[in-house]
């Protein structure tokens, strides 16, 4: 299948637009990058997602697809040639999406009210829901992986994605509150993934450097604040 018809819409900063770009690195495809301005929205993005308005957006023949776990999933029907991103067993697949559902439904919101904690008391409260949110997946880890280095098994997959993009933002977080967040004691196994995820070759030229994002934080933590306090 042709890949010179494929554009991403999106921001290097995005944890949501970084997955579809872990994705695309694991099927090989090439694609054209259209950084996006989500202050003034560009033409392109309102048309591309009329409904939501926001980033992601996979264009596949002049046809849009929103939404990055959906995007995923579109990417892995349609490139079957490379590897497979969601597992072939129904029940693994009904599983992996389980527990993308749960990081994005649930602990995502929980992490992001951690990011723009301020105020040591603040900090304190929001990290035991995350503590206990990653504490699920770790147990999440070892029943996926089956003893393997990814949620995936043998290779990155639906469930490394999607927690995996986070990755990169979970550091900004551990060095701006002085926290640690994927600890060696209490989730060894996700501490050990961490590692291996983001040593992966469709991942360490896309994940952001972590020096870079905590400056990109700088402009948009006070921003995310201000938004929740309005």
């Amino acid at each position: 299948m042709e890949t010179n018809c494929v554009k991403l819409l999106g921001s290097w900063a995005s944890p949501f637009v970084n997955r579809v770009e872990i994705a695309l690195k694991i099927k090989s495809i090439e694609y054209e990058f259209i950084q996006q301005n989500m202050i003034n929205k560009g033409e392109l993005l309102l048309k591309s997602n009329p409904v939501y308005k926001k980033i992601p957006v996979l264009i596949h023949d002049e046809k849009p697809i929103c939404e990055s776990l959906v995007i995923l999933q579109y990417i892995d029907e349609v490139w079957i040639n490379g590897p497979s991103i969601l597992p072939s067993d129904p029940y693994d697949r009904a599983i992996a999406r389980f527990w993308a559902a749960y990081i994005d439904e649930k602990w995502f919101p929980i992490f992001r009210c951690l990011a723009v904690a301020q105020g040591e008391d603040a900090i304190k409260a929001a990290l035991e829901p995350v503590f206990d949110g990653l504490v699920l997946l770790e147990d999440a880890f070892k029943n996926c992986s089956k003893g393997k280095k990814f949620f995936g098994r043998d290779k990155i997959g639906y469930v490394d994605i999607a927690l995996g993009c986070f990755l990169g933002w979970m550091k900004v977080t551990e060095k701006m509150n002085n926290v640690t967040l994927l600890d060696e004691a209490k989730t060894p196994g996700l501490y050990k993934w961490a590692e291996d995820f983001c040593a992966d070759s469709s991942v360490k030229d896309v994940m952001p450097e972590t020096n870079k994002l905590a400056e990109a934080a700088k402009d948009l933590i006070p921003k995310i604040r201000a938004n929740a306090s309005s």
